[in-house]
């Protein structure tokens, strides 16, 4: 091995996603979830590890003042791995570098310059980095070698990373790895893979993430390169955690750990037993974090890795606090902050000084509480880091509430909010989702809280209409955020050129904020500042003046991704008529609220917290869908109205017999409110026999759906069909002839199906319902699609948008641990049993066109999680809205398929025979067969639910 490529054995050790800032995460206590953590750029590329240099001219061998001699002393430097070291590199290197010109070393030239970039890389000195590398990328070129091209390529695309220009860092990379290529360097190859897997990752983009990664993983193991190895398994480990998929998380972390114990890497050890940790303390697990955490400790200490110890310190604390020991808690934090004030990290600073803040909160010492939050507040101004800033103001406002100083509360809680709101532009940063999206409803249920506290001590100033306001605002953030994860986008309904710049300012703002904080949060000159702050502005003025064309051009999709919440005077006149009351709610920990508008007045009502009114509401469930359950009547009719009074009881004097519109939150969304009993009577009898019931994503949701179909020709022909799909190559459908052996699921929708409890078995009853149904549809008016036709081809297809009733009598998934899996499973083989895509992913839903007038959805079901969330049926039903279709008509639970069959068969007669609305024909289909004695049990009728537009 020559010179240069022992040298570059060293340089390549950059294996870890090239992004600067810490090894791991800092978690912020008492909200949300935990963020996971990235490796970052040079992670001690320059550690022990580094025998490979032993091979380099020494001192007997080259002369004290030659170009060898110095770039052998700059090395030593370099090795170091400190500041002070690379900064005493640089004019060593330097003076080499001119040396070798001089002499026509085109391959020392080109060797030392690319160090000189990486060391000024190391500082956060970009221009300089980019130059020397540019410079040496010209001299590989001179002297055709593909290796060296490559490898200075790799380096740009660093630069380029940090720098937050991720399309010109996949351009080098794609370069490099065509030279990599050329000549064979496996190594190289598998440098470039994981690079490029960093790239999408920090795009949010988690499936190429995992694709390049696992395209590293066997080039890493073919060169026997353990380093390399045991990094992209921290990387996929990293992945997976995003994803929410921690079993494999934890494989891929355990196999790194087991790589570095071997290789007797300590830094590596210690940055996977901190991930390991993490992994611990997402899953619940506080005693095995803890474990994980104390041994990555010593190992920290042992490497002088101060951020790192300062990390998983932080972390201690934070599992402590999480558990009410607040002591404890407050002992770790104390050491892990005088670790960031040495090194200078006012990021990590801030982070324990929030958390200090939160441990005084629980402690009952407001005034240190404050200073500590204002302190943090202050560090986050000024990096910029605004999504912590939030994160800030809302622990401040916190204090105040708990103070009485409510009004000095609300003002503090605004600009939180604004943030929040104004983040809508940074999805692509994983760091801003997972440490402050995924809290969100935190926000707003306090601010709810606040402003209902408000309306109880000044009931004439218009607090509770604000907090209705907001409740409208949740739901609207709430379903972005789905769809966020959704990992797809939605396209339908706005200029495509439009949208590819969008979702390229997103990307490049996202990266732009972050490089902002690490810029800010370092030593840095305030030239650096200057032009960091100038590049986001000049990216935001581009994207709000694309955000004003796609509100002129693409009023739909504007209305979808930048909604603007009603008002209470405006749901009065756009949504609400004299016959129409409004029952919103809104569940929160402490207490709960319900807001009663009609077309004239609002009242609002406490209501028990979300535990109590959850355990209630589950009770219902339970008795009208557990078969030992739901037979016995007594036990049906007691839950009802247990659940009733709770919910309804405060209004039962309000309501007369007019239609309900029911805007429902987190586990009432799953309740049938048809199978409720109607408040105030002493016996059992249910609210449908009162009232239309009609249910709504949100008030707002109302309005939209009316702009958009105002207007709009029906479509030309009655109804389309599509059902009991062929789910497997067990289905006596199949051909014989085809293959036997049973394939897997795709990933996506096994896994939807694992959390949501399903099993996809043949739906025999729904052919029956199909034709019953079709039966009342002349042929040329009606489109079938029975079995192997029942595909996901026909379902996106744009046959479907020429019928203005579209029914799929097939499962469909409400998943509510992970509602972006929601969606409908249609044919999963074709007749020779060969797989097929069957799955409809909720994002793809709302890329449809179906301009209908009704969708049915007869066979959906949803399993229930531990956290009960509203948010996988609002998104299936706010997707098909978004195709097109102004109300659905949605099954709760999986009913029957003869039962199903009966009432659909009654409720199409109802609305085709007699031309009733939608509302008005479910009723009377499910009052029709309460008052039969083999179909009296709600299970049988209450799992359907209208949602959407009522009127005809």
């Amino acid at each position: 091995m020559n010179w240069r490529s022992r040298v570059f054995r060293l340089l390549r050790i950059n294996y870890c996603r090239p992004l600067t800032g810490l090894l791991v995460c800092t978690l912020e206590g008492g909200i949300g979830k935990p963020s996971f953590p990235v490796e970052s750029s040079y992670n001690s590329p320059y550690s022990d590890r580094i025998t490979v240099l032993s091979g380099l001219p020494t001192a007997k061998t080259v002369k004290a003042d030659s170009p060898d001699s110095i770039f052998e002393q700059a090395l030593e430097w370099y090795h170091q791995g400190t500041v002070v070291g690379f900064e005493q590199a640089i004019p060593l290197l330097k003076n080499a570098y001119q040396l070798y010109q001089e002499q026509g070393q085109v391959q020392q030239s080109a060797l030392s310059g690319l160090l000189l970039g990486i060391v000024y890389k190391n500082l956060g000195q970009l221009e300089p980095s980019l130059e020397y590398v540019q410079q040496a990328l010209a001299f590989y070129e001179q002297s055709t070698d593909p290796v060296g091209m490559a490898d200075s390529l790799n380096q740009m695309g660093l630069i380029y990373q940090i720098q937050a220009d991720m399309d010109a860092a996949l351009n080098a990379y794609s370069l490099a790895l065509q030279h990599y290529q050329q000549v064979e360097d496996r190594g190289g190859e598998a440098y470039t893979f994981n690079n490029i897997g960093v790239v999408y990752d920090l795009l949010g983009q988690y499936q190429q993430a995992l694709d390049y990664y696992n395209r590293a993983l066997p080039l890493w193991r073919d060169v026997e390169d353990g380093y390399g190895e045991a990094a992209t398994l921290n990387n996929i480990g990293i992945i997976y955690d995003h994803l929410g998929d921690y079993d494999p998380s934890l494989h891929a972390y355990e196999q790194a750990l087991l790589t570095y114990r071997t290789l007797e890497d300590r830094l590596g050890m210690a940055r996977t037993l901190n991930n390991i940790g993490l992994y611990y303390d997402a899953v619940k697990l506080p005693q095995q974090a803890l474990t994980y955490y104390e041994r990555a400790l010593p190992l920290w200490e042992q490497v002088g890795d101060r951020p790192g110890q300062a990390s998983t310190l932080n972390n201690m604390g934070y599992v402590w606090a999480d558990r009410g020991q607040w002591e404890k808690s407050l002992g770790y934090y104390e050491q892990a902050l005088p670790l960031w004030e040495q090194v200078g990290d006012r990021k990590g600073k801030a982070s324990t000084l929030n958390n200090l803040g939160y441990v005084y909160a629980n402690q009952g010492k407001p005034e240190k509480a404050l200073e500590h939050y204002q302190q943090a507040l202050s560090l986050r101004q000024e990096i910029g880091d605004r999504p912590k800033e939030a994160l800030s103001l809302y622990r401040i406002a916190q204090v105040q509430q708990e103070q009485g100083e409510l009004e000095e509360a609300l003002e503090t809680l605004k600009p939180a909010i604004a943030i929040i709101e104004d983040m809508r532009i940074n999805v692509a940063s994983q760091e801003l989702r997972t440490s402050f999206f995924a809290s969100k409803q935190d926000y707003y249920e306090f601010y709810i809280d606040l402003l209902m506290q408000l309306h109880q001590k000044s009931p004439q100033h218009g607090y509770d209409a604000q907090a209705l306001q907001v409740s409208e605002q949740s739901r609207a953030r709430s379903l972005l955020d789905i769809l966020a994860e959704a990992q797809g986008d939605v396209s339908a309904g706005v200029n495509p050129t439009l949208l590819e710049q969008k979702k390229s300012l997103q990307k490049q703002l996202s990266l732009q904020e972050e490089r902002r904080i690490q810029i800010l949060s370092r030593s840095h000159t305030e030239r650096e500042a200057q032009v960091i702050e100038e590049k986001i502005k000049t990216l935001l003025d581009q994207y709000r003046a694309v955000q004003a064309l796609i509100r002129v051009s693409s009023p739909r999709y504007a209305a979808l991704t930048q909604p603007e919440p009603l008002t209470l005077e405006e749901i009065q006149t756009q949504v609400l008529d004299e016959d129409t009351l409004l029952l919103e709610y809104f569940l929160g920990k402490e207490r709960s609220t319900l807001w009663l508008v009609s077309s004239t007045e609002i009242k609002s009502y406490e209501l028990p917290g979300r535990e109590t009114i959850e355990q209630s509401a589950r009770k219902f469930r339970d008795a009208l869908t557990i078969p030992t359950q739901r037979i016995r009547r007594n036990v049906m009719e007691t839950t009802a109205i247990q659940l009733t009074e709770q919910i309804l009881g405060p209004v039962a004097e309000e309501l007369g017999n007019k239609r309900l519109a029911i805007a429902s939150h987190g586990a009432l969304q799953y309740m049938p409110f048809a199978a409720l009993a109607v408040p105030g009577l002493q016996e059992y009898k249910p609210l449908i026999a009162n009232h239309e019931l009609v249910n709504l994503p949100s008030a707002s949701t109302v309005a939209i759906l009316r702009r958009e179909t105002q207007g709009r020709k029906p479509a030309p022909k009655t109804l389309a069909v599509l059902a009991d799909p062929v789910f497997g190559q067990n289905d006596g459908r199949v051909s014989t002839r085809g293959t036997s052996k049973a394939q897997p699921l795709p990933p996506d929708l096994e896994r939807s199906a694992r959390e949501s409890g399903v099993l996809f078995d043949r739906l025999p009853y729904t052919h029956q319902e199909a034709e019953s149904i079709l039966a009342l549809v002349p042929a040329p008016e009606r489109l079938e699609g029975f079995g192997f036709s029942a595909s996901r081809t026909l379902a996106t297809s744009d046959e479907l948008s020429q019928y203005q009733i579209i029914h799929f009598a097939t499962h469909g998934l409400m998943n509510s641990t992970n509602p972006a899996l929601s969606g409908l499973v249609f044919s999963l083989v074709n007749a020779d049993g060969e797989p097929l895509n069957g799955f409809l992913r909720l994002h793809e839903i709302f890329n449809l066109n179906l301009p209908s007038e009704l969708v049915v959805l007869s066979a959906c079901e949803t399993g229930l999680g531990q956290n009960i969330q509203g948010e996988g049926l609002i998104g299936l039903t706010r997707g098909f809205m978004y195709a097109g279709a102004p109300r659905l008509v949605v099954s709760l639970w999986s009913v029957d398929d003869q039962a199903t069959a009966k009432l659909m068969i009654d409720f199409y007669q109802t609305l085709l025979a007699e031309g009733k609305s939608a509302s008005q024909a479910l009723r009377e289909a499910q009052l029709k067969m309460w008052e039969t004695s083999q179909w009296w049990q709600p299970y049988y009728w209450a799992a359907f639910t209208l949602q959407g537009e009522w009127n005809h």
